[in-house]
């Protein structure tokens, strides 16, 4: 089973180095589906692995200058707040219960699929709001830290929402950005939110450790691996299979 778990931190770790996506919105639902862990504790798990790998992310972009901090301060002021306030109602929860495990389910399923949309749609949505001039600047604070706010509660109860959404929504909200500074600055959030929501979830005693480390041991090699070769294989056609992915996963969760 270790080896197992390994495998999967490969595959998905891969997935992330090719295209940026995958990490949440893949890792929970294999562990869920696959390896039929808790949905709690691959939610749990998934947020400190995410916390975890992309750290690193920080680094690299923060080398490079791609992080615009205001905007990550934005963010930050709606999801942490968020993120504690969906851990306290969890907590009112009995997480191993049949209500608790169809609602995290539920949820992650409608994730998932907001998640492929934005995969596919992200250059279209992204172009067509610069074009039409969709959002007016003085509100892009208000919208920066509403995003913020759905971020924190999606991906404290799912682990889903802080690549993908995050970056397509703020495509929409600052479409004059560089989308090397939407990436990083999206990146250098979702630090914070994944580490505040998997410490809550650690409160909640729904981390499992070993598992952590295991997922770690595959995916490093597998980020490493993907970045490399992201310059060789056509992201369109990866971004396409990994929307169907999402898709059927997602329409499997919630009317499992």
């Amino acid at each position: 089973m270790e080896f197992g778990y390994i495998i999967a931190g490969f595959v998905v770790g891969l997935l992330v180095g090719l295209t940026g996506v995958g990490g949440g919105s893949l890792m929970t639902p294999i562990l869920v589906l696959f390896f039929h862990i808790k949905p709690a504790f691959a939610v749990g798990t998934d947020l400190l692995y995410a916390a975890i790998t992309k750290s690193v992310g920080i680094f690299a972009h923060g080398k490079l200058g791609n992080i615009d901090w205001k905007i990550v301060r934005l963010l930050a002021y709606g999801s942490v707040p968020a993120s504690i306030i969906t851990t306290l109602y969890l907590r009112q929860m009995d997480i191993a219960s049949d209500g608790a495990v169809s609602t995290i389910k539920f949820w992650l399923g409608i994730a998932l699929l907001v998640t492929s949309l934005s995969v596919i749609f992200r250059s279209q949505l992204a172009k067509f709001s610069k074009r039409e001039h969709l959002i007016n600047a003085k509100f892009t604070p208000y919208l920066t830290v509403f995003l913020g706010l759905t971020l924190g509660f999606l991906v404290t109860l799912t682990s889903v929402g802080a690549g993908a959404l995050g970056v397509t929504a703020l495509l929409i909200i600052y479409p004059n950005r560089l989308i090397t500074t939407i990436i990083g600055s999206d990146i250098a959030h979702a630090v914070p939110l994944t580490l505040v929501a998997g410490l809550g979830h650690a409160s909640l005693g729904t981390v499992d450790y070993g598992l952590l480390g295991t997922l770690l041991i595959g995916s490093i090699p597998g980020i490493w691996l993907g970045s490399h070769l992201s310059s060789r294989v056509a992201e369109h056609w990866v971004r396409i299979a990994l929307a169907a992915i999402l898709i059927f996963v997602g329409l499997k969760l919630i009317f499992h």
